[in-house]
């Protein structure tokens, strides 16, 4: 077990959480959320050890072993992909060093063979004899392939080191296994894979995560850090979002009536305590006031901005036609070859492609950032479409350094000052915030400056890349509500399951020779797909 007693932080004035004491237990998965800046990744690395706070304790129950993912991807750059898995075993691995060691030095004395006997025993209690095959497994469930399982870290894409310093934090099945943010730059099929064995792990686990639909797939309760505490509470994102909405609305509605009693009470009290006949029952009244308790609402911490696409022109009969569209990357692999689409009228299609940056280049082809190698696009004459990009640095350089009124103000016909600020308020930018410069914006801030720009465009086809990206989980659910109500055409891709899920009513993917284009809903594809892959590793082993 992993408890916390009287656990607190802050920097200078700035208190994070005071007096946290909560307990983690085997066979539980907590979910860890709060708003931007709340402490969420402050609060896991503090459970892992890696920074200390100003009060209280971490305890960790004796003979119990920790594993947390690794966020630096070069940390294991010179080192054989299987000696990084293995390595998540820190006392196996340092044991296989040191056993190896004696057997490899040809001055060995017998203390040293022996040494190395009581090593080698210890080993394979710990499992260490299946090490490499355990290893591979897990590396091979996640799709890095097996001609990569010896060669160094260096020699792997970013996509593929992610997995495997994931790989490391499950490997030997630890007692309490730390996970922030584990599905970043994941595919869904790796996504959907941890899920799976996330859900059927029999230890503790504790996630921080901005993508509900896993949040709700492996967590059995929920970390909640809101006005400077910590509490837990049984049940997945989803029963604590939809529970906390309930409650608060039950409160408001109690207190409203308590206050309207209360105003009776007051209103009678006033008009008769100076007049004797009446003067017992004001006391009366008083009396009772005085026992109505209005129960304080503290209003969460979270913040909620406004987005809505509005259409202000209905597009006509033309949409978007794509033919033999084709591209190639900078070193000389396709990116995709022979696309060839038509969209019509209220389709919402969901891209797909194991190669993100494929992904990348076809929508700047599409907003006209990049030209094709071959092949056409033509947009129906009525269309007007906005794009938000995956990469948006070129959007706020330091050579044209505004704040965000004037930053905003360039992309709208309405230019009054007033207007403005009422639009950034709405985006949660309020009071001196409109005065900072859009070169310091976080990436959160970053993503929500380009959705008002696009906003005030008033699009009728929006092409959006990876749209959560640097967001938090009340942006998304916003955003994945706007994405839904949204009358005009879309082409979008997202690692967000439940936007993904929600949104589209088609799904195409991209492939070096050509496409899949299905009328599928993302997780009956999702889940086809899987079925296809199964087949094909079934066929190739057949072979």
């Amino acid at each position: 077990m992993l408890s916390t007693k009287n656990l607190g932080l802050q920097y200078g004035k700035r208190v994070l959480f005071e007096e946290v004491n909560v307990n983690f237990t085997r066979g539980n998965c907590y979910g860890v959320i709060g708003a931007n800046g709340a402490g969420k990744s402050t609060f896991v690395k503090i459970l892992a050890g890696e920074i200390d706070p100003n009060q209280g304790s971490v305890h960790l129950e004796p003979g119990n072993r920790m594993a947390v993912l690794k966020q630096n991807h070069f940390e294991f750059e010179d080192f054989r992909v299987l000696d990084t898995v293995i390595m998540g075993h820190k006392e196996m691995y340092d044991i296989k060093v040191e056993k190896d060691a004696i057997y490899m030095n040809p001055d060995a004395s017998e203390a040293d063979n022996i040494r190395a006997g009581e090593l080698e025993n210890t080993y394979g209690e710990m499992g260490g004899w299946t090490a490499e095959s355990d290893a591979a497994e897990i590396l091979s469930n996640m799709g890095v392939k097996e001609d990569l399982h010896y060669r160094q870290m260096k020699d792997l894409s970013g996509g593929d080191k992610v997995k495997v310093l994931l790989a490391q934090a499950l490997f030997g099945d630890p007692d309490i296994l730390i996970l922030d943010e584990p599905t970043n730059d994941l595919d869904a099929l790796t996504v959907s894979w941890l899920s799976d064995f996330l859900a059927d792990f029999k230890n503790t686990v504790i996630v921080v995560s901005h993508d509900r639909y896993f949040l709700d797939m492996v967590c059995t309760h929920i970390v909640d850090i809101d006005y400077r505490k910590i509490r837990i509470t049984t049940g997945n994102y989803t029963f604590w979002y939809e529970t906390s909405q309930l409650m608060a609305r039950q409160i408001a509605n109690d207190n409203k009536k308590k206050e309207q009693k209360r105003k009776e009470l007051l209103e009678f009290i006033q008009r008769f305590s100076a007049n004797a006949s009446k003067s017992r029952q004001a006391t009366s009244r008083k009396k009772a006031l005085e026992k109505i308790n209005l129960e304080e609402i503290q209003p969460s911490s979270r913040k909620y901005p406004f987005i809505h696409f509005k259409v202000e022109r209905e597009p006509g009969d033309q949409i978007l036609r794509v033919s033999n569209l084709s591209k190639r990357a900078p070193d000389g692999r396709m990116y995709f070859s022979n696309i060839d689409f038509t969209m019509n009228h209220g389709e919402k299609i969901a891209l797909l492609c194991r190669d993100t940056t494929a992904l990348t280049a076809f929508f700047n082809i599409l907003a006209g950032v990049e030209e094709a190698d071959s092949g056409l696009i033509e947009f129906g004459q009525t269309i007007k479409h906005e794009y938000l990009p995956n990469e948006n640095e070129h959007y706020f350089s330091n050579e044209n350094d505004l704040d965000l009124i004037n930053w905003l103000r360039q992309f709208s016909e309405e230019k009054d000052e007033q207007f403005i600020r009422g639009f950034l308020g709405r985006m949660l930018f309020s009071g001196e915030e409109v005065h900072k410069k859009s070169s310091v914006l976080s990436g959160g801030e970053k993503v929500r400056c380009m959705l008002s720009k696009i906003m005030l465009q008033h699009p009728n086809f929006l092409l959006l890349d990876e749209p959560t990206n640097h967001l938090d989980l009340e942006s998304i659910t916003t955003l994945n509500n706007a994405m839904i109500e949204f009358k005009g055409n879309m082409i979008f891709t997202s690692h967000d399951h439940q936007i993904m899920q929600t949104v589209a009513n088609r799904i195409i993917e991209l492939k070096p020779n050509g496409m899949i284009d299905s009328l599928l809903s993302y997780d009956e594809y999702i889940h086809s797909d899987r079925i296809r892959q199964q087949r094909e590793a079934l066929n190739a082993v057949a072979v």
